[in-house]
């Protein structure tokens, strides 16, 4: 019996702690959208390689969360004196994937969600693809503070633009350039993604969708 006590202790403590785990992603710092950086003459062109580039992403709500990517179409680094002194990158919308879900259980029911290809009145619930199929990000500034690279710059979603500045691991080697960030988050309502947010809509109890969205960015460019 006694034995039995302290097995329901032990687990009774791990799902304590657990369950108060808290989640240390930090939100990126967002403001309006600010001038671009732009390349000087001398500065040389990396390009893109779409296929080892994404965007990773995790939307959560009170049952769960789904994870997912997002490719970039287009887009490259200018660089000069081995630094990045710009950067301007296409997102494309219609490559909107789900990881967590098995194809034929519910993965092409979100994905036809988020891209808005269902339903005529609720094809802006999320992104919207038929009148938004591009995103763009546009570096502002890479700057040095508290030991970390941090990375600016304007993105756009659905004709909205604001300034993000995230960590990141920049690499440039006189073969590629790497942009690796560490995980962040931004409140999707700043870009009229609104479906589901308690901070929009009174009244939905637990069937709301979180504002925030994770993001990891894996970018990846040759000469």
């Amino acid at each position: 019996m006694k034995n039995k006590l302290t097995i329901l202790m032990l687990c009774a403590s791990l799902a304590f702690t657990v369950s108060c785990k808290k989640d240390n992603t930090e939100n990126a710092e967002t403001t309006d959208a600010t001038e671009a950086a732009e390349a000087s003459a001398e500065a040389v062109k990396y390009t893109v390689n779409t296929a080892e580039s994404t965007i990773d992403w995790t939307g959560s709500k009170p049952t769960g969360k789904h994870t997912g990517t997002i490719n970039l179409s287009e887009g490259e680094f200018s660089v000069k004196n081995d630094s990045v002194e710009s950067g301007k990158f296409v997102i494309d919308m219609n490559s909107i994937t789900v990881t967590d879900l098995e194809a034929g259980n519910g993965k092409e029911d979100l994905e036809a969600h988020l891209k808005g290809l269902g339903k005529e009145d609720t094809a802006d619930h999320f992104f919207n693809v038929k009148k938004y199929p591009t995103g763009t990000f546009e570096i502002t500034g890479i700057t040095q503070e508290a030991g970390k690279t941090m990375v600016e710059g304007n993105l756009t979603l659905k004709e909205t633009t604001k300034n993000i500045k995230f960590p990141a691991t920049v690499t440039v080697t006189p073969e590629a350039v790497t942009l690796t960030s560490e995980n962040f988050k931004i409140n999707r309502t700043l870009w009229s993604v609104n479906y589901s947010s308690k901070s929009i809509f009174d009244n939905l109890g637990d069937k709301y969708v979180d504002d925030e969205i994770e993001l990891k960015v894996n970018i990846k460019a040759t000469k």
